[in-house]
């Protein structure tokens, strides 16, 4: 008995060294952490059940039979987060450089497969060369293991991806297909094929930090959703991230009571919005004035930032924010912004977030760049999303509503169910100025008439009551009683319940 346990306190000790000291002090050299320590700082103390500590690889080629390591270079199990369940996989880039093998994928897929079964959130850790050579297509077919397992998942439960080392070739696809994507500065990359295969190829000289580094990804691209200075702030913001999101789509977002009253009236909103309507503010300004305790965990910042998306609570609830910024492209619709928004409300719709929509659009985006690059199909995804949507959604509308965009924003017809208009919102086809120039064509030549037509024009649509005669709009809110309406919506619809037509799944204008 002495002597099994003592195997077993050896094998442990191996698995947890990884690829040895050498290349652990290499890892902490770049100012990375290991893939345990990882662990320890995402998880409560204590609370990590380990999994497959023993697994090894069964490859047998190009001297591999001589090069095991216990874990093979995966680290799987559950723990929590603040008191709640999560399944985790970190990669350890001391092994094999993270390659996936066959093995190594068998264990992402036991995780995946239980929490399926549970109804828990999964955590990918990525740090990963990709497909281990060596074992050829088994690997890849490891990999398609994981992707199927990713779709299935997908709506079921959140899952979750953290870039912390590189991701390429096969390996970005797994992190594509979760829900949210972070990465660490300097230290995290991704893309399909690396600097040396894109210069043989097209014979571009690419840096892999400026081909798919993370403010590449942040920026530009938009496949990552936030990007964190070291592992340790990405860790700790990734708990602080969890804290918003339920654990399956069967249940609720957790409820963090606070002390922020549902009544609070903010006066300053009611200068909040500039006299001159082509005068921009910032929208999260009025987030951060209506949400809880002005906590709000922005996604995408740097990348469409014409339209704002992320989590915040009201009276402790989990809601998603979507709001359109007129500080940037006066808060136009355009390709990358739809998308951006459209991916974001999905996400809430599958977890039973309710979903809030600040509205100050003067519509899409015009110009050959936007139709050539299909801004109908793409902005139709927002409409899609909304359309589609099923969990409570309120909107204030705090100034522009204008032409389609004023129906693709969570309008009453898409089902909105609580639609306020702050006093000055306008809200009618198009601004006053263009709507006039169209209607009365043949003054062109009279600039004083088409300035009257244009005060009549404002006069008579330049403001929230036509929408509100026809029912479009429930209510003429003050700005500074946004919070409190807000709350008491919610509190309305917490029981709300509203079903799609049955359907193996819609086709959602890709």
């Amino acid at each position: 008995m002495h002597d099994i346990q003592q195997m077993l306190e050896e094998k442990r000790a191996k698995a947890r060294l990884g690829g040895g000291q050498k290349r652990i002090d290499a890892q902490h050299a770049k100012g990375k952490l290991t893939a345990r320590e990882r662990l320890e700082l995402l998880l409560d103390e204590g609370t990590f059940e380990e999994w497959d500590m023993f697994v090894e690889h069964r490859c047998v080629e190009f001297g591999m039979a001589d090069q095991k390591i216990p874990g093979d270079g995966v680290v799987t199990g559950y723990g929590m987060i603040n008191g709640r369940l999560v399944f985790v996989y970190s990669q350890d880039f001391t092994v094999f450089g993270g390659a996936l093998s066959e093995s190594h994928a068998e264990k992402i897929c036991k995780v995946m497969d239980q929490a399926m079964k549970v109804g828990a959130p999964v955590i990918g850790l990525n740090d990963s060369g990709g497909a281990r050579i060596q074992e050829g297509v088994a690997s890849l077919g490891g990999y398609a293991e994981v992707f199927q397992r990713n779709a299935m998942a997908s709506g079921v439960i959140p899952q979750i991806s953290m870039i912390m080392g590189p991701s390429a070739g096969g390996a970005v696809y797994s992190p594509a297909m979760t829900d949210f994507i972070f990465m660490v500065k300097d230290s995290s990359y991704m893309f399909v094929t690396g600097p040396e295969v894109v210069k043989t190829v097209t014979h571009e000289e690419v840096s892999a930090e400026e081909l798919g580094g993370a403010s590449t990804h942040t920026t530009k691209s938009g496949v990552a959703d936030l990007a964190f200075e070291n592992d340790v702030e990405a860790l700790l913001m990734l708990r602080r991230f969890f804290n918003y999101l339920p654990l399956n789509n069967r249940e609720r977002a957790p409820h963090r009571p606070n002390g922020d009253p549902a009544a609070r009236l903010d006066h300053s909103l009611d200068t909040l919005v500039p006299d001159n309507p082509n005068k921009p503010y910032d929208i999260k300004e009025l987030i951060g004035k209506v949400v809880d305790d002005g906590d709000f965990f922005e996604l995408q910042p740097d990348y469409a930032a014409n339209i704002v998306i992320g989590m915040a609570r009201m009276e402790g609830q989990t809601v998603g924010i979507v709001a359109n910024n007129p500080l940037v492209l006066a808060g136009c619709l355009d390709i990358k912004s739809s998308i951006k928004a459209a991916r974001f409300v999905r996400f809430c719709d599958a977890f039973n977030i309710p979903v809030i929509t600040f509205v100050d659009v003067p519509g899409f985006m015009p110009g050959t760049s936007q139709e050539y690059g299909g801004i109908i199909k793409h902005g139709a995804k927002l409409l899609y999303a909304y359309a589609e949507c099923t969990v409570p959604k309120v909107t204030v509308i705090t100034r522009k509503a204008y032409g389609g965009a004023y129906d693709v924003m969570a309008s009453k017809h898409l089902r909105g169910d609580v639609n306020f208009a702050w006093p000055n919102a306008e809200i009618a086809v198009m601004g006053a100025k263009g709507a006039v120039e169209i209607i009365f064509r043949e003054d062109k030549g009279d600039p004083a008439k088409l300035a009257a037509k244009e005060a009549e024009y404002k006069a008579r649509f330049a403001n929230p009551f036509v929408a509100g005669s026809r029912g479009f709009i429930d209510d003429v809110i003050q700005p500074h009683e946004t919070r409190k309406r807000i709350c008491r919506s919610l509190t309305m619809l917490k029981d709300k319940k509203v079903e799609n037509p049955w359907r193996k799944h819609g086709n959602i204008p890709l």
